[in-house]
């Protein structure tokens, strides 16, 4: 038996990315997996492959936000997991970031998990019955890069949020953990990087050259980390937000 066989399992932003490779690890360990995104062609192509379920939305809305939820409900009859891997990571300042760049950064990585955590957790309780959450964060929630002003508020405030949730429902037996993750391989940083930095086709092979490990953080080993997380395996773990980086915050040369 899978590490999740027959849990039902939520990840929002699960077309691309990390929040894919959730999904495809999921499956593989037995979970009935519904995902969200918000281009409904990127999301039922990679459905069919994956072997999973997808249903549109834009976390941005905090109605879809609960929906996603509610839709899982409606689909499987309960929800037992739900990772929260949708992120915007567009770049702004301090100085030149603007309060429409701020208010898109919150209502991605902040206000969406918040509204789809509270309708999770408003099932799982109705049901009396345990469950599970981890909310993909970043890093830089420590304090980030300059160019990252927006992003860094916002998820350090999903940092903050994960330990308060935690706290407030152990006594119902659900689980709630992060992932702060480093510079991580995905299709998103890879348009990131040409847009915003000027990367050209080597830009993989520099990064790696850049990192202690040699290589930048890859999709299918948070993914397994992430299943880890979600599963009974993990046993009573809840509030920890988890550092997955080679970057050791704290240490100085």
């Amino acid at each position: 038996m899978g590490l999740l066989e027959g849990a039902v399992v939520l990840v929002n932003g699960g077309s691309q990315g990390v929040g894919a490779g959730i999904v495809r690890a999921a499956v593989r360990e037995g979970a009935r997996v519904v995902f969200t995104g918000r281009r409904a062609e990127i999301g039922e192509a990679f459905a069919a492959e994956a072997d999973a379920t997808f249903v549109r939305a834009d976390l941005a809305d905090p109605a879809q936000a609960h929906g996603s939820v509610q839709q899982v409900v409606d689909l499987c009859g309960r929800i037992d997991c739900l990772v929260n891997a949708a992120g915007l990571t567009s770049r702004g300042s301090l100085l030149d970031t603007t309060p429409e760049l701020f208010d898109a950064h919150m209502a991605i990585n902040l206000r969406g998990p918040f509204f789809a955590m509270q309708a999770a957790v408003r099932n799982m309780v109705d049901r009396k019955a345990p469950g599970t959450i981890v909310n993909i964060i970043t890093s830089s929630a420590h304090g980030g890069q300059p160019f990252l002003a927006p992003y860094v508020a916002a998820k350090a405030g999903l940092a903050g949020l994960t330990r308060n949730v935690a706290h407030a429902h152990r006594w119902d037996r659900i689980r709630v953990n992060g992932l702060n993750i480093g510079w991580t391989d995905t299709e998103g940083e890879d348009a990131i990087q040409r847009a915003f930095h000027g990367a050209g086709d080597d830009w993989r092979h520099r990064a790696a050259e850049t990192q202690p490990m040699g290589k930048l953080g890859q999709v299918d080993e948070i993914a397994d980390f992430v299943v880890f997380l979600l599963s009974d395996r993990s046993g009573v773990v809840t509030g920890s937000v988890i550092d997955w980086d080679q970057i050791v915050f704290g240490g100085l040369d």
